[in-house]
C-alpha cells in the first residue's frame, strides 16, 4: 500500500496555521498564576512525636494554646507536647504573675522551642519567657482592643430584651404585658482574660388590668370590678475587680409592687463580691453590701390604716448563677436576702429562675419564675408575690 506524499506547500501552510493559533490562544487564554511567594504564610506546630499541624495560632492561656486548623478545627494543645511552634501573627506575652495593664508592650512574631517562648518586639528586642512562667499569649487586635484601649461607657453592652402580651376580650376584658431588659458590659469582653470591670443593668415591668362587669347587672347599675397588677424592678451595679475573682461593687435598686402595697422602694449600697465558678459554660457569684433603704407604702386617707414609711440601714446577701445548657439553652438563677439592722422585722427575699430557648437566630422563647417576699408589706396585703412569666427574647451581641 502506497502512502500519499503531502505536498510541501500544504505542509508549510499547516505549520503556519499552528503558529497563528498558538499566538491567538496566548492572547485570549489567561496564563496560570505563577508562584510569586506572596501567599499568606501559615502557622505550624511540630509535636514531640514528629507530627506537624498547620493553621493559625489564636491565643494561649497558661501552658495551653488554642490553635485553629482547617483539618481538625479549633483545638487546645498543651505546650508540653510541642517541640516547635512558629507563628506569623503578632502577639504579646504576659507572664504568670504579671498584671495585665495598659503597657507599652509591642506585639511581635512568636516562636517556641526548647521550653521557651520568644516574641520579637521590633522596638525592645526579643523577649523570652519560659513556658512554666507563661500567663497569656494575646494577639495584636485583642491586645489593642481589650487592654490598651479604654472603651466608652456606651460601648460593649451585651444582653437580651424580652416582651410578652396577653389580651382578653369577652364579658371580662383587659390586658397584661411584660417587658424586660438585661444588659451586661464586661471589660475585657473576652472570657479568657482577667476581668477589670463589669457593669450590669436589669429592668422588669409587669402590668395588667382586668375589668369584670357585674353579672347579672343590677338597677341602678353596679360599677365594674377592676383588678390591677403593677410590679416594677430595676437595678444597676458596677463591679471593680481587685483580683481575677474578687471585686468591689456599688449598686442602686428601685422597686414598686402594687400587690404588696409597696409604692416605692429605693436602695443605695456598696460592698464586695467573689466569683466562685468561672469557665466557658458557667459562672457563680456571691456578694454582699451595706446600704441605705427607703420604703414608701401606699397611703390612705383617715380613718383607713396606712403603714408608715421607713428609713432603713441594712445589708444585701446575694447569689447569682448562670449556665449554658445543651442546645444553647441559657439558664439563670438567683437568690437575694435583704436584712435591715435598725428594724429587724423589715426584711425581704427574692428568688428567680429563668430559661431561654433559642428559636431562630437571635430570637428565643423565655420562661421565668420570680418569687418576692416582703415581711413588712402594707397593712392588709400579703407578704408573698409570685410571678410566672413567658415571652419572646431578642439577644443582643
Amino acid at each position: 500500500m502506497r502512502l500519499r506524499q503531502i505536498p510541501t506547500s500544504i505542509h508549510r501552510r499547516g505549520l503556519l496555521g499552528l503558529v497563528v493559533l498558538s499566538l491567538v490562544t496566548s492572547l485570549f487564554v489567561p496564563a496560570a498564576p505563577a508562584q510569586t511567594g506572596t501567599e499568606k504564610p501559615v502557622d505550624y506546630v511540630i509535636f514531640k512525636n514528629g507530627d506537624k499541624l498547620t493553621g493559625t495560632l489564636e491565643r494561649g492561656v497558661g501552658t495551653d494554646i488554642i490553635f485553629k486548623s482547617d483539618v481538625v478545627g479549633e483545638v487546645t494543645i498543651s505546650m508540653d507536647k510541642v517541640q516547635e511552634l512558629h507563628s506569623q501573627g503578632s502577639f504579646v506575652v504576659i507572664k504568670k504573675d504579671e498584671k495585665i495593664a495598659r503597657t507599652t508592650k509591642q506585639p511581635g512574631n512568636m516562636t517556641f522551642s526548647d521550653g521557651t517562648v520568644t516574641v520579637n518586639d521590633t522596638k525592645a528586642g526579643p523577649e523570652t519567657v519560659p513556658v512554666t512562667n507563661l500567663g497569656y499569649i494575646i494577639d495584636k487586635s485583642t491586645f489593642t482592643k481589650e487592654v490598651t484601649e479604654n472603651p466608652g461607657f456606651f460601648h460593649g453592652w451585651n444582653g437580651a430584651v424580652t416582651g410578652g402580651l396577653t389580651v382578653l376580650e369577652a364579658t371580662s376584658y383587659g390586658q397584661t404585658f411584660t417587658a424586660g431588659i438585661n444588659l451586661i458590659r464586661a471589660v475585657p469582653s473576652v472570657a479568657y482574660l482577667p476581668a477589670r470591670t463589669r457593669t450590669t443593668f436589669n429592668l422588669l415591668e409587669t402590668y395588667g388590668k382586668l375589668t369584670q362587669p357585674v353579672v347579672p347587672q343590677t338597677i341602678p347599675r353596679s360599677p365594674d370590678s377592676v383588678a390591677k397588677t403593677n410590679i416594677f424592678h430595676t437595678d444597676f451595679e458596677h463591679d471593680k475587680y481587685l483580683t481575677d475573682r474578687f471585686y468591689l461593687l456599688g449598686n442602686v435598686i428601685y422597686d414598686h409592687n402594687y400587690s404588696q402595697g409597696l409604692d416605692f422602694q429605693q436602695i443605695y449600697g456598696f460592698g464586695a463580691g467573689y466569683t466562685v465558678l468561672k469557665d466557658a459554660i458557667q459562672t457563680l457569684d456571691f456578694k454582699g453590701d451595706i446600704h441605705y433603704e427607703r420604703q414608701n407604702f401606699v397611703q390612705y386617707p383617715p380613718p383607713a390604716i396606712s403603714s408608715p414609711n421607713q428609713d432603713l440601714i441594712g445589708s444585701t446577701f446575694a447569689e447569682d448563677y448562670k449556665r449554658i445548657l445543651p442546645a444553647k439553652i441559657a439558664l439563670t438563677q438567683g437568690a437575694v436576702y435583704i436584712q435591715s439592722w435598725n428594724n429587724l422585722h423589715a426584711y425581704s427575699a427574692i428568688g428567680s429562675f429563668g430559661l431561654v430557648f433559642p428559636v431562630y437566630h437571635r430570637f428565643g422563647f423565655n420562661v421565668n419564675l420570680l418569687d418576692t417576699y416582703l415581711n413588712n408589706p402594707a397593712f392588709g396585703y400579703q407578704k408573698n408575690s409570685l410571678q410566672f412569666i413567658t415571652g419572646v427574647t431578642y439577644t443582643l451581641h
